[in-house]
């Protein structure tokens, strides 16, 4: 993932980007689009209806704490693909994969507590109570099999919502996350260090952090109103976030999870590439794909070359192969089924 313990390698501070208090910034390349608060899809957006309420419609939820969790059903089919989003963002940041996903699966977006058109009415701001919210949507839904999609931060909050989905879940994937798996926790001392600057100017800070998770190639605007949309994030939620984030322990959860699990990530450069060989040790159902070129928000970046991936990896976890990850119901056991790299072309 993209947190503090793994960006600190390359010089950056912070655990996730962040997205839309004003409303979303453009997709830098194509996508469709939804409208803030999520009530209709905006032109090219997706054009089949859910059962129920109209496609893209607002529904909500409420998390075991009594936070109201808005979240968005699009298109119909099985599995259910759930996407989540990053720290201190919103569903409106999966706005350029609605189309491609709607159109084969049912496609749902949710706003965390503290984000978007959700409640802020909570003073735990832990990944176990995001999963919560997660899983409160899930419980929600009518269909068999689930898929978790997580960007950044939306990436263990995943893994902290599986155990909670039982039998449903069939795999997970994160979107430029995971990197840390597998790496020590970073000490207090180092945490509170590389905090420090959020907690004296947040918004001024968050200006000066932002650019760094772009590519120099990648559109000023666009890099410009993602760093607005950062800076208004009520610090209170995005630190207390971060602090969770970065002291998640990683060797108690994945026991507790069994199904595949993939990272779709971008090869800019700013947190190291995920350690396969790593991870696999102590997650055996890992794989990573990398794309060349895009920054962090790969998905809204480059959504041309991200959405076929994505589309990719959902396939193979609707009808795994040996080869590709499949899981027994003994992790331990899964001695010669090594999966291997997918291409990312």
């Amino acid at each position: 993932m993209i947190s503090l313990r793994s960006i600190a390698a390359a010089g950056l501070c912070i655990a996730a980007a962040a997205c839309s208090r004003s409303g979303p910034p453009s997709a830098a390349q194509g996508g469709s689009s939804a409208t803030q608060g999520g009530s209709t899809a905006a032109p090219g957006g997706p054009s089949t209806t859910a059962a129920g309420p109209a496609a893209g419609a607002e529904l909500a939820t409420t998390s075991p704490d009594g936070v109201r969790i808005a979240y968005h059903v699009y298109g119909h089919g099985d599995p259910a693909v759930v996407l989540i989003h990053g720290w201190a963002c919103d569903s409106s940041y999966w706005r350029a994969q609605l189309a491609d996903l709607a159109s084969k699966y049912t496609t749902v977006t949710l706003d965390l507590a503290g984000h978007g058109a959700s409640g802020r009415n909570r003073t735990d701001w832990s990944m176990a109570n995001y999963g919560r919210d997660v899983a409160a949507v899930v419980q929600r839904l009518p269909n068999r099999r689930i898929v978790l999609v997580g960007h950044l931060m939306g990436g263990p909050v995943a893994l902290e919502a599986a155990p909670l989905l039982g039998d449903r879940l069939i795999g997970v994937i994160g979107v430029d996350t995971f990197t840390s798996l597998g790496r020590p926790l970073p000490t207090r001392q180092a945490l509170d260090a590389q905090i420090a600057p959020f907690r004296a100017d947040f918004v001024g800070y968050m200006h000066r952090f932002v650019p760094q998770l772009f590519a120099k190639s990648a559109d000023p605007a666009f890099v410009r109103q993602v760093a607005d949309d950062m800076s208004r994030e009520p610090p209170q939620i995005a630190i207390a976030s971060l602090i969770s984030l970065n002291t998640l322990d990683f060797g108690t959860l994945l026991p507790q999870i069994h199904v595949p699990i993939v990272a779709i990530d971008s090869d800019l450069g700013h947190t190291p590439a995920p350690d396969e060989a790593r991870i696999r040790k102590i997650y055996p159902a890992f794989r990573a794909v990398m794309l060349p070129n895009p920054g962090h928000f790969l998905m809204l970046e480059d959504p041309r070359r991200f959405n076929p991936v994505l589309l990719q990896e959902i396939t193979f976890l609707v009808a795994p192969r040996p080869d590709r990850g499949s899981v027994p119901k003994e992790l331990g056991a899964q001695d010669g089924s090594r999966p291997t790299r997918s291409p990312a072309s």
